[in-house]
């Protein structure tokens, strides 16, 4: 057991960390939903109804998507581009030893295809998880919004025209423009 804490003992914390925030948000949400229904005269959600709901899962999506976004463009961003004396960040040529020099003509010289795959598959899966995230959230916060026009006694609306309504990229990009303030570590 202590060698298996001390092997793996960030991804238990950071996943401890995780489940916490997530049952928090679970019960704050929960709370928030069941405030809402009453508010429109509807029926509340016992706490397993709410976790299989719009609401919960649109809000959970939300804060996926954008976290997904920020890993993957980081991924890409520190492949492709520079910012001297930052650990994250391709080294400058002059700062490259004779090692690092032969290093990167043995990639040079690597198959096209397995390379693309080496250097790509972090970034595609990424990215994968952020357009699956994406439509978790697109799909959740449409089936939530339509129930709250049923419950105001309006009708329905079809994916486009509320992909048409502010709401929807309003969440997203208040969070994707949270995800992209420079880390400390690019300032220094």
């Amino acid at each position: 057991m202590k060698r298996f804490w001390s092997d793996n003992a960030l991804l238990i914390v950071l996943m401890g960390f995780f489940m916490l925030f997530w049952i928090a948000q679970a019960g704050r949400g929960w709370a928030v939903h069941n405030r809402e229904l009453e508010e429109l005269k509807q029926h509340t959600l016992n706490l397993a109804q709410y976790l299989a709901s719009s609401h919960f899962w649109s809000a959970t999506a939300e804060n996926w998507e954008s976290e997904f976004l920020q890993l993957g463009a980081y991924v890409v961003l520190t492949i492709h581009l520079k910012q001297r004396g930052s650990a994250e960040s391709n080294r400058y040529d002059d700062e490259k030893d004779e090692t690092q020099r032969q290093q990167d003509e043995q990639e040079k010289r690597a198959a096209a295809v397995a390379r693309f795959w080496q250097r790509n598959s972090l970034t595609l899966a990424l990215l994968g998880l952020f357009a699956i995230s994406m439509m978790l959230h697109l799909r959740n916060s449409w089936q939530d919004d339509n129930l709250e026009r049923l419950a105001r006694g309006q009708d329905a609306e079809s994916l486009w025209a509320f992909l048409r309504e502010p709401e929807f990229w309003f969440e997203s990009f208040q969070n994707w423009q949270s995800e992209f303030w420079p880390s400390r570590s690019s300032w220094c």
